[in-house]
Order: C-alpha cells, then sequence, then structure tokens
C-alpha cells in the first residue's frame, strides 16, 4: 500500500481521542484485510504510540483478596494505537 492509501484507511478507521489525535483500533486495520504490516508501519512511523492501559483496581467479593502470586501477566499486544494530533495530514 501507498503512503496516500494509508493515510486515508487510517483516517476512515481512526477516531478522535481525548488528547486532540486519533486512536484507531488494531483489530480494525486487520479486519480490513490490507498490508497489516504496512499499515502497523506507518502508524509508528508517523508518531503512533500504544494507548496507555489503565490499571485495575483491587477485585472485590468472596475471592477478591486472593493474591495470585507467581502468576505473571503476559505482555499483551497493544489493542490501540494514538497518532498525535496532525499526523494525519
Amino acid at each position: 500500500m501507498d503512503d496516500d492509501a494509508i493515510r486515508l484507511l487510517v483516517t476512515r478507521l481512526g477516531r478522535a481521542h481525548a488528547s486532540g489525535g486519533t486512536v484507531i483500533e488494531r483489530a480494525a486495520v486487520l479486519a480490513e484485510g490490507g498490508d497489516f504490516e504496512s499499515v502497523m508501519a506507518w502508524i509508528v512511523a508517523h508518531g503512533g504510540e500504544p494507548e496507555a492501559e489503565v490499571a485495575k483496581t483491587s477485585r472485590s467479593g468472596l475471592y477478591g483478596s486472593r493474591e495470585h502470586h507467581g502468576h505473571a501477566a503476559a505482555p499483551r499486544t497493544p489493542s490501540r494505537f494514538v497518532l498525535p494530533p496532525g499526523a494525519l495530514r
């Protein structure tokens, strides 16, 4: 895919983010069926960064106080990327 085609795709799939930039879902890019790797490389090359994950609050309820020692969470693939303001111009 060329630069203009990727820019149009990201513009169509993206939505406004609270930071003033654009947020795009990784799943939406994947569902398009195009050249996923090229689109993701374009997003990163234009300042796109993984959206920060929200910290989980402590659980409540009967089993909420249980500690799960020794079960470190595996790093997750980011589900959203945030492009800075002006990146799609």
